[in-house]
């Protein structure tokens, strides 16, 4: 099950970085929901490399087909395959570190637990698999729109460079406008031209994106142990790279008292709400029909073109040279695979809450 995350929702993911391919499988997509192809298209085409000068220049088109579980543009209620080819692999590039540990990668974590590692790429604890994923959050995101429910994510963090403005303050239709994904114009072209002098460096840096989920009613969620945050943060905390996550007020609330972090609740019209959303759309583990947002925080890319100390497999010094094509830093393509993944946990809970209320 370390493939397979979801309870009704289940996505499994499949494949390595510098195999034939990488996908995914879903098991319990409803039937009926209308697929747009194109539109799953343009979800992989935001997060496939290649895109700027700021991001590893491998060129993959990142097409994608259906294997199984579509028929006439909807889905059967079958499983549900999808397969992206690999065509721009340089395995070659990696015989070098066929048997050294390269600093802060899974080569050694890898190599203990299983006795065997696949060197190309990191094989698969690469963030290559995670076009699966993007996929598979292109089709919840469709059956999510059905019920009114959209998620977003932006850069809100490079290196010591941070977006001050809260999402409320920002325009996220803009998020697209630039090659950083931040939705605030003048605070994007700081992120790219330090993103890019990084680069130049042949070195890296880390960042952190936002993510906002609007139109989630009341009662997702359980009160323990599968609450709604927790369910989301496992979700985060498995993308590749990520060190960190918060949701709400998150670490800042620390700094505040109970009487001001405390979400007020009103009344209007009959419809309840709260004054304030400290608790970020979420209380008791249960979503309360306000917003909810979180903060993902992504370390500096592993892979830099320096060299640096390290060991080799029968534990002598050695020292790793960076080669390949690599991020100079990871969150604007991570974007969609935040939004991927936030889709996929929320149409789970959509459906374990329709199966509660079944049994009910």
């Amino acid at each position: 099950m370390s493939n397979t995350i979801g309870s009704i929702f289940k996505i499994t993911s499949f494949g390595e970085s510098h195999g034939e391919g990488v996908g995914i499988t879903i098991d319990g997509c409803p039937a009926g929901i209308a697929l747009d192809s194109g539109f799953i298209q343009s979800e992989l085409n935001r997060r496939k490399p290649g895109q700027s000068r700021i991001t590893t220049q491998r060129k993959e088109e990142d097409s994608f087909e259906f294997f199984s579980g579509v028929f006439e543009g909807k889905s059967t209620g079958a499983p549900i395959t999808i397969l992206i080819k690999n065509k721009d692999q340089k395995s070659k590039d990696y015989t070098h570190i066929k048997d050294v540990y390269r600093p802060s990668h899974a080569d050694f974590t890898y190599q203990e637990k299983y006795g065997i590692r696949d060197y190309r790429g990191g094989g698969r604890s690469s963030a290559r698999i995670t076009a699966g994923w993007v996929a598979a959050g292109a089709i919840a995101k469709q059956a999510l729109l059905q019920l009114g429910i959209e998620c977003f994510a932006y850069v809100s963090q490079v290196g010591d460079l941070t977006l001050s403005k809260s999402y409320l303050e920002l325009d996220l239709k803009q998020t697209e406008s630039n090659d950083v994904r931040c939705p605030d114009s003048d605070m994007a072209q700081k992120m790219f031209d330090l993103i890019d002098q990084v680069r130049k460096d042949r070195d890296t840096v880390g960042g952190a994106i936002t993510g906002v989920i609007t139109g989630v009613p009341v009662g997702f969620g359980e009160p323990l142990f599968n609450k709604l945050h927790a369910a989301l943060g496992h979700a985060m905390l498995s993308i590749n790279a990520v060190k960190g996550f918060e949701f709400g007020s998150g670490f800042e609330g620390v700094k505040m008292k109970g009487s001001a972090h405390n979400d007020a609740f009103q009344n209007d019209e009959g419809v309840i709400s709260t004054e304030t959303n400290h608790s970020g759309g979420i209380q008791g583990g249960i979503s309360n029909g306000q917003d909810i947002y979180f903060n993902v925080a992504f370390k500096p890319v592993a892979t830099i073109m320096q060299d640096q100390e390290s060991i080799d497999k029968d534990g002598k010094e050695a020292i790793v040279s960076g080669k390949g094509r690599h991020d100079p830093c990871v969150v604007p393509r991570a974007v969609p695979i935040v939004e991927a993944l936030s889709a996929s946990v929320i149409l789970d809970f959509y459906l374990l809450a329709q199966t509660n209320k079944l049994r009910g």
